[in-house]
């Protein structure tokens, strides 16, 4: 089984910064990448910033030059600068992860964290 774990939401005032969290255990091979994605109310879940390893970080649009992903081993940070009252939501990790030598990938999420941002 793999758990991913997020911490690191709260609410902060509009240009404020936090860092979000992912941390990934269990058993399994190799995570083969770790995402950050955000539901807002009324809203479907969107991308917000991927890393494939060894690739380049990709983001959406809105949030180009004010959020940054980064991984170390088997934790994914989000570090999320000049927020806006639109980055209010629910932020998820999601995780590709290849649980044995050989094995198909499987995709996993963590439990998600709250990020609310005060105009």
């Amino acid at each position: 089984q793999v758990q991913l774990v997020e911490s690191g939401g709260g609410l902060v005032q509009a240009g404020g910064s936090l860092r979000l969290s992912c941390a990934a255990s269990g058993s399994f091979f190799s995570i083969n990448r770790m995402d950050w994605y955000r539901q807002a109310p009324g809203k479907q879940r969107e991308l917000v910033a991927v890393r494939t390893s060894p690739g380049s970080p990709n983001y959406a649009d809105s949030v180009k030059g004010r959020f940054t992903i980064s991984r170390d081993k088997n934790t994914v940070y989000l570090q999320m600068n000049s927020l806006k009252s639109e980055d209010t939501a629910v932020y998820y990790c999601n995780a590709d992860v290849t649980r044995w030598r050989g094995g198909s990938s499987y995709s996993y999420w963590g439990q998600g964290t709250q990020v609310t941002v005060s105009s």
